[in-house]
């Protein structure tokens, strides 16, 4: 099993990790159609296979991702790098959101029951809050650190400028600083390369990508001129009743992934491996990426996932998947 330091930090964790957006019922953020029995499944098999790092949110699934998590791991939890995130709404109340002293400790408190856990190994910022100074969300974060009820603290979608600003924070305020950063990035996908990654290289962040299979696009499972089934991603997002999701699933199946999609099928075939295999394969090869976040709702999808880590893509396959990634990335 290949492991990886994240970030300036001590902390190892497996190249692959364990994400559980869609553990437990529909609710808040999460597909959630992966019921406990399953998940605990998923968990157990990805961590019998050596993998260490499993990461959640109090947002998802309302809740009930932690929650699952929590149970999932108990007797073992000294042996997994327990994830998590605060940020997103957990009330109607004014301060019951966003990167504040008052909501972080009630959200940090609200994890740790639902995980049944004394500590957090990685406590993230889900998102940038831009009414609260980063210097009280950084000294906020090192109290509980300093508290031992979290270990390390990393952030989220944040920019280039927002982490330079967090880590200055914490280095004047004599503080913890971010070792991770979760950010999208994917052969559909590629905003981070120019920024992102160089300033995480640079401050001493590790990064934990996410959707790695760009929303399943990368799967081969869509194919042009063809109208998704409606049990996939996709086809559940297209028949959403949100149009933010219709919207989101619309720019997911376009020509230009479609044709990336297509030229990773055709790299796998010559492979004897998937196009989830490559397209996982590729970020795994990225420089600058620590762990990819992957999030299987089946055990035959979280053996297809971790098929890609233990692939290494030739070089003249690499240079493809570039070249025709590289326009719009």
């Amino acid at each position: 099993m290949e492991y990886a330091r994240l970030g300036n930090s001590g902390l190892k964790v497996s190249r692959a990790c364990l994400g559980t957006m869609n553990f437990g019922p529909a609710g808040g953020v999460g597909v959630g159609s992966c019921e406990e029995a399953d998940a605990r499944r998923i968990i157990d098999a990805f961590l019998d296979s050596g993998h260490n790092v499993i990461d959640t949110a109090d947002a998802y699934t309302g809740g009930e991702s932690e929650r699952i998590v929590g149970r999932a791991v108990r007797g073992r939890r000294d042996s997994v790098v327990l994830a998590t995130k605060a940020f997103l709404p957990q009330g109607s109340g004014a301060n019951n959101k966003g990167l504040s002293r008052a909501h972080l400790t009630c959200a940090l408190d609200a994890s740790l029951r639902r995980l049944g856990t004394d500590y957090i190994d990685l406590y993230q910022c889900h998102q940038w809050d831009p009414e609260t100074p980063i210097d009280e969300t950084m000294a906020t974060l090192d109290g509980f650190v300093r508290s031992g009820k979290v270990r390390y603290i990393g952030c989220s979608n944040f920019t280039a400028a927002q982490i330079v600003e967090s880590q200055w924070a914490a280095e004047h305020g004599g503080g913890t600083r971010f070792i991770s950063l979760q950010s999208q990035y994917s052969l559909l996908a590629r905003g981070i390369e120019p920024e992102i990654l160089p300033t995480c290289e640079r401050h001493g962040l590790g990064t934990l990508t996410w959707s790695p299979l760009g929303g399943g696009v990368l799967t081969g499972r869509y194919v042009r001129d063809a109208t998704p089934d409606r049990t996939s991603r996709i086809g559940r997002l297209l028949n959403s009743p949100s149009p933010l999701a219709r919207a989101w699933a619309k720019d997911l199946v376009t020509e230009r992934n479609l044709d990336i999609a297509n030229e990773a099928a055709k790299i796998a075939a010559a492979l004897g491996s998937t196009s989830t295999a490559v397209a996982l394969a590729w970020v795994r090869q990225r420089p600058g990426v620590t762990s990819v976040i992957i999030g299987p709702r089946t055990l035959d999808q979280l053996a297809g996932n971790l098929a890609g880590f233990a692939l290494d893509l030739p070089a003249d396959a690499i240079a493809r998947l570039d070249d025709i990634s590289a326009a719009s990335a």
